[in-house]
């Protein structure tokens, strides 16, 4: 008999079991644009602002302090300190705020001794800093891979699951383990997100290369934990804005959280366009849950999509630095027949074609794609 009890309860305390990342996370993270100049009326405003612009009803609702944030932790009873400078009313207080405005609250910290940047670690901390995070109000916690003295990260971050698990809150767990010992293997029963690779930078080669990297492991996401390929870059300068339009519209299709990177409080009106697509969040927002592969590569042309509850997605990428002709051939979809094809840009419907779609596609541009079965009984083969 004792023995059917620990075979049911095992599940439970080595799986996530937090109920939460049905669909990838959304929202914003201060590290991209302002590194650890981070303080109290950066964070209220950011929240100010995701609900004036209506970032917030288009469905971004953490709003998360990266490193920076801690200073030390109590001799007597080790909890972690914030800033006292930057944060003079303390976590609780922010985190109450943020929730005033019904948004989500998020922090960071590290399975390692020290965070990125020299800040209190995690590890061996686990049970103190879950409580505090539960007792603080927190939401979502990212857990980054500093300062691990080589600890294998599957005895590191399990720790922490287990202690938020044991917190009393429900709060998402993302792992930031930079894809070292490939988390997309076994991040599943650690947490709800799990980095692929090292960190994004503000540049379109970084784009490529971070997609490169996740034509072999596309598949890994699915409801309650995705892959992430890291923060969004737009709107902080580095590249065109048909370049961030091709990096939210290729992270959407990939299933990846959607985490804003920039200064919403002074986005332009082109990032707010890109960042605010309904249209194109519903795919990343899709319940089938279904991430992106790339269906076909040819040069500078490649074709990613993945089936949505009502038809398929598609993005039809160039590399290149020219506008081309970009063929979506439906075959990669192992189907055939009539589709209705909207643009999801231009929020646009298109027509309906037969077997096959052709449009011109600008460099280092996507053409975002919805196909609606003609006939409601489309055999959907291979998915």
């Amino acid at each position: 008999m004792k023995f059917i009890v620990i075979l049911v309860l095992l599940p439970l305390i080595y799986c996530l079991n937090n109920g939460l990342g049905r669909t990838p996370a959304m929202g914003w993270n201060s590290w991209n644009k302002f590194g650890c100049s981070i303080n109290e009326d950066l964070i209220k405003q950011t929240a100010d602002a995701l609900v004036l612009t209506g970032l917030k009803k288009a469905g971004y609702q953490y709003v998360n302090l990266d490193d920076c944030w801690q200073v030390s932790r109590d001799p007597n009873t080790d909890q972690i300190i914030a800033d006292p400078q930057a944060f003079p009313h303390g976590i609780k207080a922010l985190a109450d705020y943020v929730h005033a405005l019904g948004l989500k609250f998020g922090l960071y910290s590290d399975a390692g001794e020290k965070t990125c940047q020299g800040r209190p670690g995690g590890l061996y901390h686990e049970t103190v800093d879950a409580n505090t995070y539960a007792a603080w109000g927190v939401d979502y916690l990212k857990y980054d891979n500093c300062y691990n003295d080589d600890l294998d990260p599957k005895f590191r971050y399990p720790r922490m699951r287990d202690a938020l698990n044991a917190s009393g809150r429900a709060i998402f767990f993302s792992l930031c383990e930079w894809g070292q010992e490939n988390p997309w293997e076994w991040g599943a029963d650690m947490g709800n997100s799990w980095r692929t690779t090292g960190d994004i930078s503000d540049k379109w080669e970084s784009v490529m290369d971070i997609l490169e990297k996740q034509v072999p492991i596309a598949t890994a996401g699915a409801p309650g934990g995705w892959n992430d390929p890291d923060m969004l870059e737009v709107g902080n300068g580095g590249m065109t804005t048909t370049e961030y339009e091709s990096h939210f519209a290729l992270w959407a299709a990939l299933k990846a959280p959607l985490i804003i990177g920039c200064d919403v409080r002074k986005m332009s009106l082109d990032t707010y366009r890109i960042l605010a697509n309904t249209e194109i969040i519903a795919i990343n927002q899709d319940p089938l849950g279904k991430p992106a592969t790339r269906l076909s590569s040819q040069g500078n042309k490649d074709v990613w999509g993945s089936p949505i509850v009502d038809g398929f997605a598609a993005v039809l990428l160039n590399k290149g630095d020219n506008t081309t002709q970009i063929t979506l051939d439906f075959g990669v979809f192992n189907v055939t027949g009539s589709f209705h094809v909207r643009d999801l840009s231009s929020h646009q419907d298109l027509g309906t074609y037969q077997n096959s779609f052709t449009t011109s596609v600008a460099s280092h541009g996507v053409a975002v794609l919805k196909l609606t079965p003609v006939s409601e009984f489309m055999d959907f083969l291979g998915w």
